[in-house]
């Protein structure tokens, strides 16, 4: 008897500690509770030491995890199994998740930070009012390339220098269906929000005309060819091109003539969020000055902080490649939401001029 009740103790011990055991495993899985905040954003997007600062500032625990694309984040938010606090997207990827109620409200009173964003980054067709966003970084698409590589003529003005012969397998796309696609349009003189679909086909025939000059369509790999001159021209982020300059000085930047993308990158808190106040917090703190130029500086992206310009180099913030005036801005476009049926079109396109590749 004394037996059969030491074995049951001991099912019973053995079950007591399983059930801790998988509760803290869900505990950390979900990543909720008023001391964690779990912030989704892109790859190498903050200073981690201000990740430390908000930690000691707070005695909040961060959890930070990244995604490479507004889709790839729009299908983890949506399907709920992560308790995300913070993420980061673009205009176009926030303006789907306020039609699918995928965000909460952000409340303007506990951001006494605010003020410090230039007003011209505010209330923006995708967000009016800033009711679900709040403005982190800003930049544009175009190309950054190594001149000391390729002939004197090609400076990028135009899009159409990527089609040179001259750059026969030198030329690096990044991997994005609204970037390529745009810049196909571009280069016809046509919208990169085009839902034409005879201007979609002549971009697609056009992109295709490419075959030769591509040698690889990459995500963040791109910079270490550039710096290490191992890649002569690359379509990419203006951040991405700062970061790059940066580290080689042979490289310069360009955005062509026919116009490109101009892109916001704002905060928000998805309705997944189980520390609201967390996410109040950690918006508040990005949006101080110091905080917003350390990042700005570490980053290398545009800040749409009008305080923190002031801390920022005035060599930086004077180069018109990476924060154009309003009038060079003019000539840029926003991403708009496609819609679910357009976004497929765009995706389809993308896949088959990669397949057309050699």
């Amino acid at each position: 008897m004394k037996s059969l009740i030491n074995a049951t103790l001991s099912i019973i011990v053995v079950c007591a500690l399983l059930w801790f055991a998988a509760s803290k495993l869900e505990a950390s899985g979900s990543a909720g509770g008023e001391g964690v905040l779990t912030i989704y954003n892109w790859g190498e997007y903050i200073d981690p030491e201000l990740i430390d600062q908000f930690e000691e500032q707070t005695g909040i625990t961060v959890i930070y995890e990244t995604f490479d694309s507004n889709e790839a984040m729009l299908t983890k938010v949506k399907q709920g199994g992560s308790a995300y606090d913070i993420a980061v997207p673009s205009e176009y990827a926030i303006e789907t998740m306020i039609e699918e109620d995928l965000l909460i409200e952000i409340d303007h009173s506990k951001l006494t930070n605010l003020q410090n964003i230039d007003p011209y980054f505010l209330d923006l067709a995708f967000d009016p009012k800033n009711k679900y966003s709040i403005p982190y970084f800003w930049g544009t698409v175009g190309v950054v390339f190594n001149p000391n590589e390729i002939p004197e003529h090609l400076t990028f003005d135009t899009w159409e220098h990527l089609w040179d012969p001259a750059l026969k397998n030198k030329v690096f796309l990044v991997d994005g269906s609204r970037e390529v696609m745009g810049m196909g349009l571009n280069s016809l003189g046509y919208s990169l929000n085009s839902r034409d679909e005879q201007e979609l086909r002549e971009a697609t025939d056009h992109l295709k005309e490419l075959n030769g000059n591509v040698k690889a369509i990459i995500g963040d790999e791109i910079t270490p060819l550039m710096v290490n001159n191992e890649a002569t021209v690359a379509l990419t982020f203006s951040g991405q091109a700062a970061d790059m300059m940066w580290e080689n000085e042979d490289l310069d930047f360009a955005v062509p003539s026919e116009g490109s993308n101009l892109w916001f990158d704002n905060m928000v808190i998805p309705k997944t969020s189980s520390n609201i106040d967390g996410a109040h917090a950690f918006i508040n703190f990005m949006l101080d000055a110091e905080v917003a130029a350390q990042n700005a500086d570490y980053v290398g992206y545009s800040t749409p902080n009008e305080a923190a310009m002031a801390l920022l180099d005035e060599e930086v913030i004077s180069d018109e490649r990476f924060y154009p005036p309003i009038d060079m801005r003019d000539n840029l476009e926003v991403y708009e939401n496609l819609g679910l049926e357009f976004l497929g079109t765009y995706n389809e396109l993308f896949l088959e001029f990669k397949m057309s590749l050699n």
